[in-house]
């Protein structure tokens, strides 16, 4: 499940934020009469078909491992948190016959009305990726339910989809969505234009993408501040694992960087600021931040594998606000810089760090979790398979994930080198 939830949050990320850059050139193509815009949109709606396509792959292998794998999970948590997980089916055909019309309704609808499908597009599959972070929310802060000598009762689907935790995180997700597709889509356009081929089309393109990466990477680190509150408030194991936070003190110290020493309850090679974590969680400088020592030894999650994942987000987190920050002085001030070679290669640098950011924040929420799989109530031992055998089934998948991986990578180059034969036209 990892594993194959691991390359399709890539998939998902990247079939989510696509298509809102795709009615974005578009609209610019219909006001301005620039063909290069037109050209733009005709190549990148490529590539969301390429994605809709490995997404809908990944996403119907995924549905078939929650009932495979986790059958006690799916038989109590299914009908509690089973409304997110419809509604996004109903999402995703929405997004599917939109998608059709988008890309076959080139020169045979009205200008607006072909825009417009292209706009559902978005608009379905930003509404598909908050529904099944919904989901996820509610093993997090489970909700909808009343838990009663092993039985679940009094079952409230809606409450259950509208838990405490769903709103920061699909905040969050969702704009780590738009940074990491961004970034990305920027870097790749950066690569051409600092290697100098078609460089109107590369310029116009990097310049839509990197101004929703942009705004997305300035504001994610106020949307995680507000998940790592909630964490600290629902999840207090994790929390304490995310900051290796061992011990429950006054005046709690924020660490940065660091090597948990689980054995001996101390941090080796971080950098401690005092007070800073009780300011980050309460909003002062006083109030104990629960650490490990209040938490059972059997409840406790990994913590050098989610303290090292933490760290690794938040560091790139950073990284991406100061490029994106950089990217509009040079807009608004130093307009020269868009075209220096130091420049190009920031965001040639930032390709990948987006999703690199996105699976660390993810092992992040899975790790941090466990050993519960519903947060308190039911854990991951209880809810897993008992059959044997099923590491036959782990190789088939894993199979079918890097077949697509290597599809992916080489329709999409193949896309990137035809640009001047298919795109870059008047």
């Amino acid at each position: 499940m990892a594993l194959s939830l691991g390359f399709h949050i890539i998939y998902s990320c990247i079939g989510m934020v696509m298509p809102v850059f795709m009615a974005v050139s578009n609209y610019k193509w219909i006001k301005t009469k620039n063909p290069v815009y037109k050209n733009i949109t005709q190549a990148w709606s490529k590539g969301v078909a390429i994605f809709f396509a490995t997404g809908a792959v990944s996403g119907t292998m995924l549905s078939f491992e929650l009932g495979l794998l986790w059958p006690k999970f799916m038989e109590h948590a299914g009908p509690i948190f089973g409304m997110p997980f419809s509604l996004e089916g109903v999402a995703f055909f929405v997004e599917a016959i939109a998608l059709g019309f988008f890309l076959y309704g080139w020169d045979r609808f009205n200008k607006w009305f072909h825009w417009f499908t292209g706009v559902i597009v978005g608009l379905s599959g930003i509404v598909s990726g908050i529904l099944v972070v919904s989901a996820n929310a509610w093993m997090n802060s489970p909700a909808g339910f009343d838990y009663v000598n092993g039985q679940y009762l009094n079952v409230d689907p809606i409450k259950a989809m509208f838990n405490d935790a769903w709103a920061s995180e699909a905040l969050h997700m969702t704009l780590a969505a738009f940074v990491a597709t961004g970034f990305a889509v920027a870097g790749i356009h950066a690569l051409m234009i600092y290697r100098k081929k078609n460089i109107t089309f590369h310029t116009q393109a990097f310049k839509i993408a990197i101004i929703f990466g942009s705004v997305a990477a300035i504001l994610q680190p106020f949307s995680g501040d507000l998940s790592a509150k909630g964490a600290a408030k629902r999840q207090p194991a994790k929390s304490a694992a995310m900051e290796a936070n061992f011990h429950t003190e006054a005046y709690s110290p924020l660490l940065i960087g660091g090597v948990p020493d689980t054995v001996n309850k101390t941090v080796n090679y971080g950098i401690e600021l005092p007070s800073m974590l009780s300011f980050l969680v309460y909003d002062d400088f006083k109030t104990p931040v629960t650490g490990l020592d209040k938490i059972p030894q059997q409840d406790q999650p990994n913590v050098p594998v989610t303290h090292y994942a933490f760290q690794l987000m938040v560091a790139i987190g950073l990284f991406l606000m100061l490029a994106g920050i950089i990217y509009f002085i040079a807009l608004w001030k130093k307009r020269s810089w868009l075209w220096k070679n130091w420049f190009l290669k920031l965001f040639i640098i930032a390709t990948p760090l987006g999703f690199i950011a996105v699976e660390a924040g993810w092992t992040v929420t899975e790790v941090g979790r466990q050993p519960w799989i519903i947060q308190g109530i039911m854990r991951t031992s209880q809810a897993v398979t008992p059959m044997p055998g099923i590491q036959y089934s782990f190789y088939l998948f894993t199979f079918v994930y890097v077949t697509l991986s290597f599809a992916v990578v080489f329709l999409l180059s193949r896309q990137i080198k035809m640009v001047p034969q298919l795109y870059d036209v008047k």
